[in-house]
């Protein structure tokens, strides 16, 4: 197979990629569209959410499957602690910091191409990952990792939004799109302790290769490409603002935990991110094209599907590191039990999804939302008297209400994100639930993390996680409790008629008289 660059057709000085197969007779895009359209196409549009969902999957996973190698990778590349965490950190601070900008570049330069984009680049890093002799050539190959997932992220999601045009079976398709999504986040530490404990930790790295190459081959044939019709301006000055609150934001919730929230340097941090942000929405109210119109935070559903987004993986992540510390260090499992512990979780997880995608297609978001609310209240409660002794069926109760809550959270708020938005900012929309999410993660690492050093200070008790500690599961109880509050209070009961969520203000982007919808690459 070979690449091409091809100039852009609106004499653009971008450079926009294309992948060409060495199969000399692929289908054009305009035939794939038409081939997706309709019943008959049903398999070839259940063939672009493969896709789809095999590159988030990947990303994904690699955002949890690296955490049981860790101690592993420190041994073999003789590094401290302190400059290990870098491996992990590296790769978040560069996805945080690049998501909302990749999402309005496949807006403006076709989402099939940035997929393509993030695709290779993605397997191209992980490659360079497995083979990497010292840790600085190692978090080198996380930083090109992190470039290729922030395009995939927002790409794949807009691009499921695009083929599937019936709401009913776009909301399904969603479910399974946030089934993987769970699945990936949730099941890394299983796969990483069974691929380290079988071939090393180069393994966690090799495993995406195949699965990148796969799709690479598979995407020309199926996806479509799509844009916004009308390409919107540049936002150059926005979009600077935007990755310097990002990643001033990412670094500081990353190092707060180890510097000390009240350090000069987290102090700095926190109000140079407040102040890019005030700076960005202050640009973004003068623009006539903004990068994120900010008009659309003023729907109730699309403001609570993001504060819900950011509350449940607050919660996710932090019951994956509370949960993992508790089975290793309290119950003496191995990593890769620890893994099969968590299996109730996973399934779970992997069951609301698409259960969740069914329920908003058939009742709207707030069923399903309140449902993830009231599960994750329940699961998080019974953990409350958590000690090595528990029985492990009430820790499996747990977990299972737990995973129920995770899967069904995910299909309507992202149903109701790509929904919210018109055709010609999928990607930015796209973009803003990732960073949400993305977000979310790192703040519950860091608040979850933070609670359970205070307590362990003042704790009495032997145990690490045992009779003494209840503040993380009291937190996650309350931030059930608060999905549960937000979901009543933003979504109606029933979906909307206007081709959104119920309660989204029918608003169309500045100068133009109607949402756009996408189309084919001239080019195509």
């Amino acid at each position: 197979m070979t690449w091409q660059l091809i100039g852009s057709p609106q004499g653009t000085a971008s450079v926009r990629l294309w992948f060409m197969s060495a199969h000399p007779h692929l289908p054009s895009t305009a035939a794939i569209r038409d081939a997706l359209r309709g019943p008959s196409g049903r398999r070839r549009r259940l063939a672009v959410l493969g896709i789809c969902g095999l590159s988030l999957f990947m990303t994904y996973l690699d955002n949890t499957i690296l955490n049981v190698a860790l101690p592993t990778i420190q041994t073999s590349l003789a590094c401290d602690l302190t400059a290990l965490q870098w491996v992990m950190d590296a790769y978040l601070l560069v996805l945080g910091s690049l998501l909302l900008l990749a999402g309005s570049l496949g807006d403006r330069l076709g989402r099939r191409r940035l997929f393509l984009f993030g695709l290779l680049v993605f397997t191209v890093g992980s490659a360079l990952c497995s083979v990497a002799m010292n840790l600085e050539t190692l978090v080198a190959a996380r930083v090109v990792q992190a470039i290729g997932g922030a395009a995939l992220t927002p790409t794949s999601l807009s691009i499921v939004r695009d083929v599937f045009r019936d709401p009913g079976e776009r909301d399904k398709a969603l479910g399974v799109w946030s089934g993987i999504f769970g699945v990936a986040t949730a099941c890394g530490p299983l796969a990483g302790g069974l691929l380290v404990s079988a071939a090393g930790w180069r393994a966690v790295f090799w495993v995406n290769v195949p699965l990148g190459l796969a799709a690479l081959v598979l995407t020309p044939r199926f996806v479509p490409e799509s844009r916004a019709a009308r390409p919107r301006r540049a936002d150059p000055l926005g979009q600077g603002l935007m990755m310097v609150f990002l990643a001033t934001l990412t670094y500081t919730l990353v190092q707060g935990p180890r510097d000390g929230w009240a350090s000069p340097l987290t102090v700095t941090g926190l109000v140079l991110a407040a102040v890019a942000l005030i700076a960005f929405v202050a640009v973004e109210l003068g623009q006539r094209e903004p990068m994120l119109d900010l008009r659309y935070f003023r729907s109730p559903p699309f403001t609570g599907a993001n504060v819900i987004a950011l509350l449940a993986f607050i919660a996710l992540a932090g019951f994956l590191l509370v949960s993992t510390l508790y089975l290793q260090q309290e119950r003496g499992l191995s990593a890769r039990s620890a893994g099969v512990a968590l299996l109730p979780a996973t399934v779970a997880i992997a069951a609301g999804g698409p259960l969740g995608g069914w329920l908003v297609a058939r009742y709207g978001p707030r069923l399903p939302l309140t449902a993830a609310g009231l599960f994750m209240t329940a699961g998080s409660a019974v953990l409350l008297g958590l000690s090595p002794a528990t029985p492990y069926a009430q820790v499996a109760l747990a977990y299972v209400l737990l995973g129920a809550g995770f899967g069904l959270v995910n299909p309507p708020i992202t149903s109701i994100v790509v929904s919210g938005m018109p055709a010609n900012q999928a990607g930015v929309a796209s973009a803003v639930g990732a960073t949400t999410r993305q977000f979310g993660n790192a703040l519950g690492v860091a608040v979850l993390g933070g609670l359970l050093a205070v307590e362990l200070k003042s704790s009495t008790s032997p145990h690490l996680l045992g009779d003494g500690v209840r503040l993380p599961w009291a937190f996650l109880t309350l931030d059930g409790l608060a999905v549960t509050a937000v979901a009543l209070l933003t979504t109606r009961r029933r979906p909307g008629h206007d081709g959104g969520v119920a309660g989204s203000p029918s608003m169309t982007t500045p100068g133009e008289a109607q949402p756009v919808t996408s189309r084919l690459d001239p080019a195509d």
